[in-house]
């Protein structure tokens, strides 16, 4: 529950940008340290872009939640202007919403804040590519934007690009309509399939030229990792541990969502210096200052590649380093922006997993058995389940969520992985197609 507003009154002032999932949790996790209990918690969000339920829980959680038109100048100062001589830093939580981030980072000049330019390129996959390459063309794939699909620009991209490939449209979250091709009739068919979506799925078109851009990039073979870290107002970063990803592409989907995430990794000292040097240079080359940050990179036997970086916390890391670390992942996301230097402890704790299941076919599920089952193993920690019965379940790259997500944990790794196992035998998830009418 949030404390009494009454009791807070004189304390310097956190803002939330945008929108935050389960702000019971997040504002929780804050005030129950000694650091950020020392601070009140306000969010300001874009006018009508939250359904009433939301807006009530942003109203019982947060200290303050205001409302302004984030198109309008105006509007976002005089809501901003009662309370500005006791903010002391602004953050923003929510990918989807790091666009509104930039436009309200103006406001505050006198903040320790990322740029607005180095939150675009952040969220642009093409303006993050271009930087990547301009200063380390080492780190970054090989790539080239599609303006359409003609045999003209087919020939051009597997001229410079080369096969297999990956479509990915972008400013465009969560691998949606991200796809790969290992020839060019599969580049012909999915680029037409994306330029087909894409004005459909993106809420924020005006016209044709307004449309996300769609980049192709060299698909690199290997395996994944993200590290999360903080940079400071002069580029020194302070990293929180890696993650092994395991992708549905790797476990036989046609998808790139993220099906496993694992702490702490097998890497080795080296492997993870040049991992933590590969991703310097890439905050470096975006800009990025007085934020988290979230990196996925490739690793094979060439090296590391970065696939992108986001100004954010990672998703599911807030607790993954909680309980693997002891790190207070949202509160660091909180000092670096104050400024502070982030609290990293150094003792492992344990070993921790995050799974995402989707179906393996789209439809409507039929079927969706051994959750319960799940619930009774020894490394059980947490679920969301997002789809029951009778709703329709659809691929990441399609815009679907996934059925259900569950957290374990266990101090003995070997433990932790037999009952990852465990799970993946016991959970069953059917589908049937739907027929159109």
């Amino acid at each position: 529950m949030p404390r009494t507003k009454a009791l807070a009154q004189e304390l310097p002032f956190i803002f939330f940008i945008g929108k935050v999932a389960s702000p019971e949790k997040v504002l929780a996790q804050l005030r129950s340290h000694t650091e950020g209990a020392r601070y009140r918690y306000g969010i300001l969000y874009h006018k009508k872009s939250l359904t009433d339920h939301e807006q009530a829980r942003y109203n019982e959680f947060f200290d303050v939640a205001l409302e302004a038109n984030f198109n309008n100048p105006i509007s976002i100062a005089q809501t901003l202007a009662p309370y500005y001589d006791d903010i002391v830093g602004v953050t923003c939580r929510s990918e989807a919403k790091i666009p509104d981030f930039a436009k309200i980072v103006p406001y505050f000049p006198y903040l320790k804040t990322p740029t607005s330019e180095s939150l675009m390129w952040s969220v642009d996959k093409v303006k993050m590519r271009r930087r990547f390459h301009a200063y380390n063309p080492k780190i970054t794939p090989r790539y080239k934007i599609a303006k359409d699909a003609t045999k003209k620009t087919l020939d051009e991209i597997e001229q410079k690009v080369g096969f297999p490939l990956v479509i990915k449209p972008s400013g465009l979250a969560q691998s949606l309509l991200v796809t790969i091709c290992y020839h060019q009739e599969e580049l012909e068919t999915n680029l037409k399939k994306v330029f087909r979506k894409i004005k459909s799925l993106h809420k924020n078109y005006k016209d044709a030229d307004d449309l996300p851009e769609v980049i192709v990039e060299q698909f690199v073979d290997g395996d994944m990792y993200s590290i999360d870290g903080y940079v400071n107002a002069k580029g020194k970063i302070y990293w929180c541990p890696p993650v092994h990803i395991t992708t549905g592409k790797s476990i036989g989907f046609d998808d790139f969502f993220g099906y496993q995430q694992i702490t702490p990794t097998t890497l080795t000292p080296s492997s993870i210096d040049e991992l933590k040097e590969t991703t310097l240079d890439g905050v470096h080359a975006l800009g990025l200052r007085s934020s988290t940050f979230h990196a996925e990179l490739i690793k094979n036997n060439k090296g590391w590649k970065i696939v992108e970086i986001g100004p954010r916390v990672g998703g599911f890391r807030d607790t993954m380093y909680h309980l693997s670390y002891g790190i207070h992942h949202g509160l660091n996301d909180v000092l670096i922006r104050i400024p502070k230097t982030p609290i990293l402890p150094k003792k492992t704790l344990g070993h921790t997993a995050v799974l995402k299941f989707f179906a393996p076919k789209e439809g409507i599920i039929t079927t969706l058995t051994g959750i319960k089952k799940a619930r009774e193993l020894d490394s059980f920690y947490h679920i969301d389940v997002n789809k029951k019965v009778g709703d329709r379940a659809s691929f990441a790259k399609n815009g679907g969520k996934s059925v259900f997500n569950i957290t374990f944990h266990n101090k003995d790794r070997s433990k932790l992985l037999a009952d990852i196992r465990r799970l993946e035998k016991m959970i069953k998830i059917e589908t049937k197609k739907t027929t159109k009418k």
